[in-house]
């Protein structure tokens, strides 16, 4: 029951209503049921309502109708926090799908009750646990696997594809663990052979299955006697799993089921024994029980077009890489034909790791570099052994088996499932409502065309008086030293620190032996991304001015040894956000980094909080002291979807913001004369500079480096 004397009275609520979604409300009456509910509310509520109806209004006034329609049956049953939740799951929703699903959402206030409920066992997916899974499936195998979400829980050998969420049992600390038995059984998968064969011409998984009369009942039943084989192989090498696993299993199999798979559970047994159970289940109409809560689809299709594809690549590498090892004369197939290899564990379970590799070639025991062992390595996991021809399966005339006629089968990369977004997404930050607007902006990375290089020859004569002193004041930076004081140890006696000793001393104190002075050199440390603004308005002198302080600007970098990167940014819509590479962080300056400073050109609109949020997100890959992130640009945020004044400005002020908190020092060199008015909100009073030339753009910004260098 809601009491407060300062509440709003209905004929107040609906003035404000009116007012707010006119033209929506054709007449007060369509508003009365709506103003008189959250009349019966307390006046925080009210406040709370009329406040959001606002801010929704000025992006749908119909969908501020369903809210203020609705919004009274979310106060009975939520606190404001999770009313908020319920508005912004809303507005996301009408962002990404419209304003039908939008209202939908917003009607179904008990449905969100029901999430709310959910929420508290529910796990999901986010970038923390994904984090954790990929670390714990790199102690599991030396074989590197992705995680991404999908429908199901499956793998094509290379990612693994985990649920978004997950809510099956009554505890986060039980569906965390769950996620975790996922990771483990499709990891099997792929380490324990499901989609092993012994060569190309071996029948597939799917050819053996598609055999039965029933096929589907075929595949229902080789999903569950592969599970419990994998399921003995998990237990027989991590016994703490195996008691998880004891906890978590809620299925009643039944002693028959267990007398069933018992050949399953020796440690020899390999996919092949599963299949032969397959045909004896199969014909004996054996009842299959339930499948375990961490049981996971086996994408045969998939799973098996990626590990056929990746040894023939697997095959053709290590027939190369050995033949470059050895720096033999002879023919490559002579070469594998004539060597012998060998490992420990030909007669060993599958459950152990695969050792190391020896080469046996004219009697002569080698040992192969680590390249060649991870290649053998791979080959193992996929084959279950090495051959020493290389013939093994995976010849030109044998790659393609007689289901894909017109060329190989798809690989992994190349399947939907599989196949890499063409898009970065990320979020983007709405200040109205105070939150992200979820996976807004799809941004892709494209490599800047080239230009001709001589521009970049034409620039460095055309200021070569400059760039001699530019480079002298950028090598004294290079061996910075400092004398130390108050030293232990020293190379000159430090007057000040002897003095204040010996007045310890005379009063009484125990004199200080940190007395000497020292010469210390300080190794530079510095990485740095430099973002371009190659939008429309730097056309003409502004463009010929970036490009040319770019070609300065590489010149006095590769003196002082500073490791940089350079992007250029543009696009138009959060749909069609776009960076180019000019330099990436790691890769040498070459002739093709020149061409491609050559070839920046003006494009569309300058859309900054994604470009900051990606270029965050690459330098948190690299180590460094000291992290820039300089940013040259001619104006302030602008797209053509409206992301323009004080919704870009925030945008990019809480962009710069998740870049502090992750280390990065933003700094912005601009040539706009109204800079001021917005620069000191966005990047903060001192981490800005106003060129007042466009022609002083060359020689400016280098200096502007070395300052925020030293």
């Amino acid at each position: 029951m809601h009491t407060s004397s300062a509440r709003l009275s209905a004929d107040q609520i609906l003035e404000q209503l009116n007012q707010t979604l006119d033209p929506v409300l054709s007449s007060s009456r369509t508003a009365a049921r709506p103003a008189a509910e959250l009349a019966l509310c307390s006046y925080p509520e009210q406040s709370f309502a009329l406040r959001w109806l606002e801010i929704i209004a000025r992006t749908n006034s119909e969908l501020g109708f369903q809210f203020i329609a609705h919004v009274p049956h979310a106060f009975r049953n939520m606190s404001l926090d999770q009313v908020e939740t319920w508005l912004i799951r809303a507005m996301d929703i009408y962002d990404r799908q419209g304003l039908y699903p939008g209202s939908q959402s917003l009607a179904n206030v008990d449905d969100f009750l029901r999430t709310l409920e959910s929420s508290k066992r529910e796990v999901r997916l986010d970038s923390r646990l994904n984090s954790i899974l990929v670390h714990y499936l790199d102690g599991l195998s030396a074989r590197s696997l992705h995680i991404k979400s999908g429908t199901a829980p499956t793998t094509d050998t290379e990612t693994i594809f985990l649920p978004q969420t997950l809510d099956v049992f009554s505890s986060k600390a039980q569906n965390t663990a769950l996620y975790r038995m996922l990771v483990t059984q499709l990891w099997a998968q792929t380490y324990f052979g499901t989609f092993r064969r012994k060569d190309q011409k071996t029948p597939t998984l799917s050819d053996q299955l598609d055999q039965y009369s029933d096929p589907a009942r075929a595949r229902v039943i080789f999903q569950r006697v592969e599970q419990a084989r994998l399921d003995a192989c998990i237990k027989r090498s991590f016994p703490g799993l195996a008691r998880q696993m004891k906890a978590l299993n809620t299925t009643a199999e039944g002693s028959k089921w267990h007398t069933l798979i018992e050949p399953l559970l020796n440690p020899h047994c390999t996919v092949e024994d599963s299949l032969e159970l397959v045909s004896t289940l199969y014909h004996s109409k054996a009842v299959i029980p339930e499948s375990l809560p961490w049981a996971c689809e086996i994408d045969i299709i998939h799973g098996q077009q990626t590990t056929d594809a990746r040894v023939a690549k697997n095959q053709r590498e290590l027939t190369e890489a050995l033949s470059n090892w050895l720096e033999d004369d002879m023919q490559r197939t002579d070469i594998l034909d004539s060597m012998k290899i060998e490992n420990a564990a030909n007669d060993a379970s599958t459950d152990q790791d695969p050792p190391s590799f020896t080469l046996s070639l004219d009697g002569t025991v080698l040992t192969p570099p680590e390249e060649i062992q991870n290649l053998m390595h791979s080959i193992f996991l996929d084959l279950g052994e090495i051959q020493s021809s290389g013939s093994s399966g995976t010849s030109e005339d044998d790659q393609y088996d007689g289901h894909s006629p017109g060329g190989p089968p798809e690989s992994s990369a190349e399947s939907p499932i599989a196949a890499p977004e063409d898009a970065l997404v990320y979020d983007e930050w709405d200040f109205r409502r105070g939150h992200y607007r979820k996976a807004w902006c799809y941004l892709k990375e494209l490599e800047m065309p080239e230009g001709k290089i001589d521009f970049y020859a034409q620039t460095i004569e055309k200021y070569k008086g400059s760039l001699i002193s530019l480079r002298r004041s950028f090598e004294t930076l290079r061996n910075r030293t400092q004398r130390l004081k108050h030293q232990k140890n020293g190379d000159e006696i430090d007057l000040d620190a002897l003095i204040d000793a010996r007045v310890s001393a005379f009063s009484g104190a125990e004199m200080s032996d940190q007395i000497l002075s020292r010469l210390d050199r300080r190794e530079r440390d510095i990485a740095v991304i430099f973002m371009v603004d190659v939008s429309g308005s730097t056309k003409g002198w502004i463009n010929d001015a970036e490009r040319e302080c770019l070609a300065l600007l590489c010149e006095a970098l590769e003196i002082l040894g500073d490791r940089y990167a350079i992007y250029g940014f543009s696009g138009m819509t959060r749909k069609r956000c776009e960076l180019y590479r000019v330099k990436e962080i790691n890769e040498p300056f070459s002739q093709t980094v020149k061409s491609r400073i050559a070839g920046i050109e003006p494009r569309d609109y300058t859309r900054m909080g994604v470009t900051i949020r990606h270029l965050t997100k690459l330098m948190n890959q690299v180590s460094a002291r000291s992290r820039l992130l300089i940013t040259l640009s001619d104006g302030k945020p602008d797209d053509y979807d409206g992301y323009r004044g004080e919704y870009g400005i925030e945008d990019t002020r809480q962009a710069l913001i998740e870049a502090k908190r992750a280390g990065i020092h933003p700094f912005c060199i601009t040539i706009d004369q109204q800079a001021r008015e917005y620069l000191p909100h966005m990047y903060g009073a001192v981490n800005y500079t106003v060129i007042d030339d466009v022609r002083q753009l060359p020689t400016k910004v280098a200096a502007v480096y070395r300052q925020l260098t030293v």
